[in-house]
């Protein structure tokens, strides 16, 4: 079976982070925001693999800052999301809306 076009829930969370946080979008900041805006602890472990996988599709690009940053030396790891990867956000975004669609009375228990 093809792997699906869609994006699953957390690496749509991750590239909305991503989008939010601009050239401020590395790992513990994405992380930050995620809890943040929707309560879900994300795993360190999940994050990155996610960062691959979604980089391998095209859908994000990865850049590294230099080792004399204020972090002790340590290198960050930013994500930008390419248009390929606003494309599968807005495509998902449809997707889901027409889903959602019609049922705010079902939902809000008042059906």
């Amino acid at each position: 079976m093809p792997k699906s076009r869609y994006l699953g829930a957390f690496e749509q969370m991750l590239m909305l982070a991503a989008l939010r946080l601009r050239d401020e979008a590395y790992g513990t900041r994405i992380a930050e925001e995620i809890r943040e805006r929707s309560g879900r602890s994300v795993n360190r472990g999940s994050l990155y693999v996610s960062f691959d996988r979604l980089e391998a599709r095209g859908l994000i690009e990865s850049t590294y800052t230099s080792g004399d940053d204020p972090r002790r030396g340590r290198r960050r790891r930013i994500v930008r999301v390419t248009p390929k990867g606003l494309d599968a956000l807005r495509e998902v975004r449809a997707a889901l809306t027409g889903l959602w669609d019609g049922l705010e009375a079902e939902l809000d228990g008042r059906a």
